[in-house]
């Protein structure tokens, strides 16, 4: 009831100010003075005249639009109209003037030139002015109430970083959120241009050089990074002068969540070790992407793991018919379902608890659902583990693949998409060496097949489950030693969001046969990632926390690579996206292959599988020592005496 009287009020508001507007354009024309003959002229033509404006203006949409937050883009739908509006009154007019000679009555509608021109103007100010005057009043109440809180409100002051796009969101949510909590005493912006510009009400004082002097100055108690985009060098540069003025530094949400719409810009949060490390924002073909996953099925492998629950995000995210989740593990399946559902509840979101060593399931999966596209995330990840274990890591990581890549072909699914790894280059651990067998397969399987099959390569993910930074953080809230193999091991790594967003992109390209492998900028070292951790945690390394070097392990390199001299990596159309020229392995040798690796991996023989792999993979360098066995508990131990202490266990599973 109170939205339909709202309504009916607009709209009587705007028939109102239209039909002034259009009396005040003949007064105007007249100089207030008006002759009889036109004054009955106008009340003739207004009604008229204010009802088809308000037609065009519905035919626009401008009834629609929000009057509390009317903006520039409704004043130029707006503006827009009250042209068109005026252009089909002129139309009319000359109409009427030539049809009035043969039917004198007819000059009663003739509107003078001059009433049109001012009833153009008058028109768009009126219609736009009342809206405008809506939107001022509703923020001025606001602003009382605000303040209101605010003087209930303990709020910090604080210096931001950062004037652009994001700096001007920040801005506008302290004036109107007091429930923040923050106080802007000022902006930081290295862009001379903007020295001395006021940003919201809040002045930009100077660069990010002078950031002590100023914070000191205008009593600044914490900094605040408010840049959504900017690579991890200015963050760690910022947070390292924030930290020489002894102020805590806080940061925004990167531009990929919050375009994504998973944050809110206000999720202020302590700056993490992947904003250090984060990079220029990955510019997508949006179009290309949307053209493979709009309105289709698509099959996510690993649903529930760290890789395969960011694709199913992100695919989401374009609208698909129907996303089939495949996961074994019934918890993971569980929370990415009810994510996903709760975030996209208009999209068929279809929960398959399924092994991929599981030919009978994964075939009931792919009758019923007979998805377009397949996205292979499952896989076995942690090196150490693989190498106790390889017949499993060749269970799933390969015949796992082979059996889902075969059911692809089989019910003519158009894409498949490998996620591999660097380590699958000149491989040197068991993990690695069956990623790159799962590579040659569908590479081979590609010729056969009218699928599309691609693979796409890449590093270390920041974050992943069991990966180096959980286990950092582990250790360091123990009080250490944080553990590192080797003083100059390096990776590559990259967020997840950002390696997801590649995969669809290669994926979307992907013409069958490719190995696409993504650019992962510069590598870095595993101890400066340690140190980074250990100042973001408020510690010193070496003093409050120790760093400690554990010996690289067997199956581990020094230095990762994402491709190999033989594959001449080229260009593609993406920046961030190579793609490498591997000879395939024939179709029957591939099966052969297969088939004998099949066999060691049943009978569960360490050596057996691991010569099976050397055949299959001849760049494949085993180490030369076995890992020592995991830990086991001694039976015959004291009771009372203690078990290997969590930095201990940890020292054992962290690189």
């Amino acid at each position: 009831m109170k939205a339909n009287v709202l309504r009916l009020s607009q709209i009587a508001i705007d028939l109102t100010v239209l039909a002034l507007a259009f009396a005040l354009a003949f007064m105007i024309r007249f100089d207030w003075r008006p002759p009889a003959d036109l004054l009955g002229r106008l009340a003739l033509t207004a009604p008229y005249v204010v009802v088809g404006e308000y037609l065009v203006l519905m035919l626009f949409g401008v009834p629609r639009y929000s009057w509390r937050h009317v903006g520039l883009r409704e004043a130029w739908r707006i503006l827009v109209a009250t042209v068109l509006a005026n252009v089909l009154l002129l139309w009319t007019r000359i109409a009427l003037g030539e049809l009035q000679f043969d039917y004198p009555y007819l000059r009663h509608g003739v509107i003078p030139l001059g009433v049109l021109a001012a009833n153009l103007v008058l028109m768009f100010l009126a219609v736009a002015g009342v809206r405008v005057a809506r939107r001022l009043l509703g923020e001025h109440l606001e602003s009382r109430r605000n303040a209101e809180k605010a003087r209930s409100t303990e709020a910090v002051p604080t210096m931001l970083v950062g004037a652009g796009a994001g700096g001007v969101l920040m801005s506008k949510e302290i004036a109107l959120n007091p429930a923040i909590g923050l106080r802007a005493v000022g902006f930081l912006d290295d862009d001379p241009a903007k020295r001395g510009v006021i940003v919201n009400g809040i002045p930009v004082l100077g660069t990010t050089k002078d950031l002590a002097a100023l914070c000191a100055h205008h009593g600044a108690q914490q900094v605040l990074i408010t840049m959504a985009s900017v690579p991890g060098e200015a963050i760690r540069r910022i947070a390292r002068l924030a930290e020489e003025a002894s102020l805590p530094v806080k940061i925004i949400p990167g531009l990929y969540q919050i375009a994504s719409g998973r944050v809110e810009i206000t999720r202020i949060r302590p700056v993490a070790i992947e904003d250090l490390l984060r990079r220029a924002p990955v510019a997508l073909d949006d179009d290309a992407i949307a053209e493979t996953l709009r309105d289709r099925t698509i099959l996510v492998t690993g649903a529930g793991g760290s890789i395969g629950s960011e694709i199913c995000r992100q695919v989401a995210l374009y609208r698909p018919a129907r996303l089939l989740l495949a996961e074994r593990a019934e918890n993971n399946l569980f929370q990415v379902h009810r994510e996903l559902v709760e975030s996209h509840p208009a999209l068929d979101v279809v929960p398959l608890l399924a092994d991929v060593t599981d030919g009978a399931r994964m075939r009931q999966i792919f009758e019923e659902h007979s998805p377009w596209a397949v996205f292979h995330a499952a896989a076995h990840k942690h090196v150490p583990m693989m190498e106790w274990n390889p017949g499993e890591a060749v269970k799933n990581n390969v015949l796992g693949t082979r059996t889902v890549a075969d059911l692809a072909d089989a019910f003519g699914a158009e894409r498949f998409v490998l996620v591999s790894t660097d380590k699958a280059v000149n491989p040197s651990s068991v993990m690695g060496a069956t990623k790159r067998v799962a590579e040659t397969y569908v590479q081979a399987l590609d010729a056969q097949s009218r699928t599309r099959f691609v693979t796409v390569r890449f590093g270390n993910v920041l974050g992943s489950a069991g990966s180096v930074i959980p286990i950092f953080k582990e250790q360091i809230l123990a009080g250490g030693p944080v553990t590192v193999t080797h003083p100059d091991m390096t990776r590559y790594f990259m967020t997840i969001p950002e390696a997801c967003q590649l995969v669809l992109q290669a994926g979307s390209m992907g013409e069958g046969g490719e190995i696409f492998i993504l650019d992962m900028g510069e590598p870095v070292k595993i101890v400066d990632l340690a140190r980074d951790l250990i100042r973001l945690s408020g510690l010193r390394p070496d003093l409050d926390v120790e760093i400690r070097y554990t010996g690289v392990r067997p199956g581990e390199k020094l230095f990762e690579e994402l491709s190999t001299d033989a594959e001449n990596a080229n260009k593609t159309r993406h920046p961030k996206i190579f793609v490498g020229h591997h000879a395939r392995v024939p179709w029957a040798e591939v099966g052969r292959r297969l088939e004998a690796l099949g066999d060691a991996a049943a009978t569960g023989e360490a050596a057996q599988v691991v010569a099976c792999l050397r055949a299959c993979v001849p760049e494949f360098t085993p180490p030369s020592t076995a890992l020592p066995a995991p830990p086991r508990a001694d039976p015959a131990a004291d009771a009372t005496s203690p078990g290997p202490s969590l930095g201990d266990a940890l020292s054992r599973a962290t690189g």
